[in-house]
């Protein structure tokens, strides 16, 4: 028989048996699914995370009171009994570090902004020192950014992301306007490029005035992080990072031989520790679905034995006109693997969906693999040929002669 033919069949029966046919293909369906959404979804995310802390640069990394991931609460309650990183040691670590391009700080907090009648609450409100914002590589869409002059004398001057000019300042042009900051007038200088959102969160809704102004209002015994450019990445940034260490240990007066009591965060770190998680998820993931296809399996090879017994007659005038044991074999094996190929396709389609509908309804961002939709129906059509092995080897050996008597 030609494979042509073989296939030709496979869909014929399937066409003939919609309901069985669904009923068959749920398993294999559903474990191709949980593939391609996990994989689109983790993929998504990871190069979300390595292009936004990318932006950063690989040549910066941050000092504060905390690192950005803690794991447990025991953790938690260890690094909140550190002291706070104060503005001092900043200055201090500004003023002596000589392999540092560029250095910056900055504390944030929730509060309320306000024009005339209109208002945003929850506006992440931030507290930057002038090179922060091309340490965090803020692409200043229109006006201008922050200056010594303005850290200096604490200026009312602000910055603000798209959805505050959006919400706030709707037909106007937002520079040399005045908004309110929990209260505190500032002058609008410069309005950022749009960011998007991440997870379902928006990344424009945001202040920034400079530093010595937002302690200001705010006081100056809140916690800040420093943000260091090292220049290069590898050992350039790893001897700033070392001479930043002794710096920042220095003026927070650690004792010699003690744990640091501050963090010193990498990018490659935090973009490091999150594919570890994503791929502990996908693995998981990847076990569940693996049930699945077995589960499909299962079912696919019980229809195929039911098929053989349904057309044990056919088999007998096949093997009477010539057919080989092969032939009757690879028959078999092409109709399950076609069968489970066409449930691979489905799951495709179905786990591209499901994760397309993740990412508009929570923001969470996805990336299609075009190794994992191969994989999928690769593992969806070796899992066909697998169970149908024994269906296939039970026709190829049935003797003809009992084969045709069958009713």
């Amino acid at each position: 028989m030609e494979f042509k033919e073989a296939v030709k069949i496979a869909l014929q029966s399937l066409w003939a048996n919609k309901l069985r046919s669904v009923l068959t293909l749920l398993g294999v369906v559903i474990g191709v699914a949980s593939v391609i959404a996990v994989v689109t979804l983790v993929n998504g995310a990871n190069t979300y995370v390595t292009t936004k802390f990318a932006s950063y640069g690989a040549d910066v990394f941050t000092v504060s009171k905390m690192p950005q991931i803690i794991t447990s609460p025991e953790d938690y309650q260890r690094y909140q009994k550190r002291k706070n990183i104060l503005y001092p040691d900043f200055q201090y670590v500004a003023a002596n570090c000589r392999h540092c391009i560029g250095i910056g700080a900055q504390q944030a907090v929730t509060g309320k902004i306000v024009r005339g009648t209109e208002s945003t609450t929850d506006t992440n409100i931030r507290g930057y020192t002038w090179q922060m914002p091309s340490l965090q590589n803020l692409n200043i869409m229109q006006g201008r950014g922050f200056t010594e002059a303005d850290q200096e004398h604490a200026s009312h001057v602000a910055i603000i992301g798209t959805d505050i000019e959006d919400h706030l300042f709707a037909g106007v042009d937002p520079l040399g306007q005045e908004l309110r900051v929990d209260g505190t007038p500032y002058t609008v200088i410069g309005i950022s490029e749009k960011q998007g959102s991440t997870f379902g969160a928006s990344q424009d809704n945001w202040v920034a005035v400079p530093l010595t102004a937002f302690q200001k209002s705010y006081g100056t015994a809140k916690t800040l992080t420093i943000y260091v450019k090292a220049g290069e990445a590898g050992p350039v940034l790893e001897t700033a990072a070392d001479e930043v260490r002794v710096l920042v240990r220095s003026s927070r007066h650690d004792a010699p031989g003690a744990e640091d009591s501050f963090e010193l965060d990498t990018n490659n770190t935090l973009v490091g520790f999150f594919s570890i998680v994503t791929r502990s998820f996908g693995a998981v993931a990847g076990a569940v679905a693996l049930i699945s296809l077995v589960v499909g399996g299962i079912v696919i090879m019980n229809i195929m034995l039911v098929s053989v017994t349904e057309r044990t007659r056919e088999i007998g005038i096949r093997k009477a006109l010539g057919a080989r044991p092969k032939d009757i074999l690879m028959q078999f094996l092409i109709e399950s693997g076609t069968m489970a190929l066409v449930g691979g396709v489905f799951g495709v389609i179905g786990g591209i969906l499901v994760a397309q509908v993740i990412t508009i309804l929570a923001g969470f961002p996805s990336t299609i693999a075009l190794w994992s939709v191969i994989a999928g129906l690769v593992m969806a059509t070796g899992t066909g040929i697998f169970f149908g092995v024994y269906p296939a080897r039970k026709a190829a050996q049935l003797d003809p002669i009992v084969a045709l008597r069958s009713e």
